[in-house]
């Protein structure tokens, strides 16, 4: 029962509406008997955000689109993985300081190792808090980056930092006429080996969007797609069709959620019962 001493956790983002983070926190404060509870904000700006997270003595908080990168100069002390990313998820209230951690790089990383990471070509399409997180963790484990996005400004600052090529959104459908020029002046053409989604595009509502032409997936490609509302978005359903190797967004979402839980309270969830918990779940 939600009483005066019960503790206030959250997620912070713009759009959240889709967001599954409440069902899978709530499910384990239950489970593990903490008298918390954890609701969905949508503010408009990081700033008030986290004055309320100070007024209303929110004990922790989870940082999602828009605000991974804007909230870091809001925070009073930022953990060096989180602060090298350049992006923070997970906030820790301690008394009314503000301490911000990353918990998506490693969640990230962990589904591709199985399939190989260095010297592989990876294509991360997207240049947000979660896009940092990923190329950290591939550039880590020596992976050639390739970075595409909308902004061309924070792409190529993106692509500039983890030594990667970029490539402007627009471009993407001419992928197959990009690529490095040899020594003889011949463009080798792009030939990614994975493709990794951290855009919302694809996402509910609009799950028509496609991230990536349909055309340049080819059979044992692996296709990463961090969006989870769908858990099979339309890139995975097409990539699955053309024989690729398909990772859904719930994998890391779990992961990154399991290690916030344990920040927050110093204690490891069941992801199991997490994950389950979203499959049965339908709102």
């Amino acid at each position: 029962m939600i009483c005066s001493s019960t503790k206030l956790y959250c997620v912070l983002g713009n759009p959240v509406f889709h967001s599954k983070s409440p069902l899978v926190h709530n499910i384990s404060f239950m489970a593990n008997k903490i008298d918390a509870v954890y609701l969905a904000f949508e503010p408009l700006d990081i700033a008030t955000a986290i004055q309320s997270i100070k007024t209303l003595n929110i004990k922790g908080a989870s940082i999602t689109i828009p605000f991974k990168e804007s909230i870091l100069p809001y925070l009073d002390w930022i953990e060096p993985r989180a602060r090298e990313i350049g992006a923070v998820n997970t906030v820790i209230n301690k008394d009314g300081r503000l301490l911000g951690y990353n918990t998506d790089s490693k969640a990230a990383i962990d589904p591709l190792v199985p399939y190989g990471i260095q010297d592989k070509t990876i294509c991360i399409i997207g240049a947000g808090g979660a896009a940092r997180a990923m190329a950290h963790g591939i550039a880590d484990k020596k992976g050639q980056l390739i970075i595409i996005n909308r902004s061309r400004e924070k792409g190529a600052s993106l692509a500039a930092e983890f030594n990667a090529q970029f490539i402007p959104f627009d471009k993407i459908g001419k992928i197959d006429k990009i690529g490095k020029i040899d020594k003889n002046g011949k463009t080798n053409p792009i030939t990614p080996d994975v493709v990794i989604n951290t855009t919302s595009l694809g996402m509910h509502p609009h799950v028509e969007s496609l991230a990536f032409p349909a055309r340049y997936l080819t059979p044992g490609m692996v296709v990463m797609d961090l969006v989870y509302t769908p858990l099979e978005t339309r890139l995975l359903s097409i990539a699955k069709g053309k024989g690729c190797i398909t990772i859904d967004g719930l994998s890391m979402f779990i992961a990154q959620a399991a290690a916030q839980f344990e920040l927050w309270t110093g204690v490891k969830p069941d992801t199991n019962q997490m994950r389950q918990a979203i499959l049965e779940n339908k709102c």
